[in-house]
């Protein structure tokens, strides 16, 4: 299979047996909006369906690897429950989608990881994070809940104190504090995360396939229990949370016209 039938946000590379998969919003440091979400729910059932795929590696274009979500596609969220519910179901497609993918996805994090970025980071089975990248969970400080990555997962990567203080704050994670909870396997100089995450999917690619698939559906199995143990929950809550009195109040804030002189609000604490 050497095409794949993917929107406009996302990129797939075809290097031998390994797929790299490069979220295509550059300039707006890739954060999330419908095209990009729709994207990734209907990837990975074409990997698992790709017969010469053998591992999986996933990064950003430009600076970032996502930095979240979209303020406007977040309003449109809130408003449209219809719309709402779409993407919610295409969040459980990607949760599901890259726990139960077949092959081994590993991360390159080039860069901020917020939001839907760190959950995807946090679904990965290998993470190599750029020095100056960090990963943040900022769903609740805009009043939302996380219901697609690390209040699912991170109790099985690092402790649940930890997982609490990090999925309750949204405080950033640098890289090197990811390392030390274990939600990164290794901190690389910049120029160099995407080389090492590609060299480690081309090293895993050339082992017996058989023997990798089952060896992380083995592994995968305990965050599989996990998934469905909270994922009908998580998603009926966010759902929830989108009609929430705090989140409309921070969007029409984060929405509101700037003055001139007032300097622009990053995209890096969204969702």
């Amino acid at each position: 299979m050497s095409t794949y039938d993917v929107t406009d946000e996302l990129e797939v590379e075809v290097d031998g047996p390994v797929r790299i998969i490069r979220l295509n919003r550059a300039e707006q440091l890739n954060a999330t909006n419908h095209g990009l979400h729709q994207g990734l729910a209907e990837l990975f059932p074409q990997i698992d369906a790709d017969a010469e795929a053998r591992a999986v590696v996933l990064t950003g274009k430009g600076r970032a690897f996502s930095a979240g979500g979209d303020f406007t596609y977040l309003d449109e969220l809130s408003r449209d429950a219809d719309r709402r519910h779409e993407t919610l179901a295409h969040g459980r497609r990607i949760v599901t989608g890259m726990v139960g993918c077949r092959v081994p996805i590993v991360a390159a994090v080039n860069g901020p990881a917020v939001g839907l970025g760190c959950s995807l980071v946090a679904l990965s089975d290998i993470v190599f994070m750029a020095a100056s990248a960090h990963l943040a969970d900022p769903h609740v400080m805009l009043g939302l809940v996380a219901a697609d990555g690390g209040p699912v997962t991170w109790p099985l990567l690092t402790s649940l104190q930890l997982a609490k203080e990090y999925a309750l704050t949204g405080d950033r994670i640098s890289a090197e504090r990811a390392a030390q909870m274990g939600l990164a396997n290794h901190v690389c100089p910049d120029d160099e995360v995407v080389d090492q995450a590609v060299a480690c999917a081309h090293r895993i690619a050339k082992l017996p396939r058989q023997a990798v698939e089952d060896t992380k559906r083995i592994l995968n199995l305990h965050l599989e229990r996990a998934v469905v143990a909270t994922l009908d929950f998580a998603l009926a809550a966010e759902d929830r949370s989108f009609t929430s009195p705090e989140l409309r109040a921070n969007l029409d804030r984060l929405l509101a016209p700037r003055q001139p002189e007032s300097k622009p609000e990053s995209k890096l604490e969204t969702k």
